[in-house]
């Protein structure tokens, strides 16, 4: 144990520094070894899915913001409809229980990538999942709608699907989802508390060399 001035100059030195930074979670493949404690943990169940929405590459950027203009917004490509596909084959492959209806957000490239993957009669569009340029004046709503979902507890033998967008999981969940840790397509998996707690980020349907749009 330091003692006298030294440990206090220790001391004020950590105060000074604050906080570590998060550090960036690394996305990982489910076909992967390193996926295979968070695949445990989805078939038995109890936690919740975020996913972003699938690829987008090539699309034009949003330009209208409003919800229901499709023409105005970034799409998912031919791509990321296949990719949408691919995500639902491979939860029912490899054994991952959903909770019905799966919650999507308004925003197309949301509502796309959830009809694609579990078929619309088995998704349910909210508002509570809008993208944070699409929320106006109601972002501080949509934004504890975001941790009231993720939080909320999930009964054993299933899983809560979201499908949402980047930024809002972001200022949810912090600094470890930003950066390169969350790909279009991709999956993070928490454990529902409050907070929240994040176990990891799982691609179901990688495509190599995409995962970020420039807009």
């Amino acid at each position: 144990m330091r003692t006298g001035w030294i440990g206090w100059a220790f001391a004020l030195l950590a105060v000074a520094a604050g906080p570590a930074p998060a550090r960036e979670l690394v996305p990982v493949a489910a076909s992967s070894a390193e996926a295979r404690p968070l695949l445990d943990g989805l078939r038995r169940g109890g936690l919740v899915m975020f996913f972003r929405h699938a690829d987008t590459t090539g699309m034009p950027c949003d330009r209208s913001f409003r919800v229901g203009d499709r023409d105005g917004q970034r799409n998912i490509s031919e791509a990321g409809r296949a990719q949408s596909r691919r995500i639902g084959a491979a939860m029912a492959e490899l054994g991952v229980p959903v909770e019905w209806p799966v919650l999507a957000g308004p925003v197309f490239r949301a509502a796309d990538t959830a009809t694609e993957a579990f078929g619309g009669d088995r998704v349910r569009i909210t508002d509570a999942l809008t993208a944070d340029d699409f929320s106006g004046s109601r972002l501080d709503w949509v934004l504890g709608e975001h941790r009231r979902l993720l939080s909320a507890p999930v009964a054993a033998g299933t899983n809560r699907v979201l499908v949402g967008h980047r930024t809002p999981a972001i200022m949810v969940l912090g600094d470890a989802v930003g950066g390169r840790a969350l790909p279009e397509g991709g999956a993070i998996v928490l454990e529902p508390a409050t907070p929240p707690r994040v176990l990891g980020i799982v691609m179901f349907a990688p495509i190599p060399g995409a995962g970020f749009h420039g807009c």
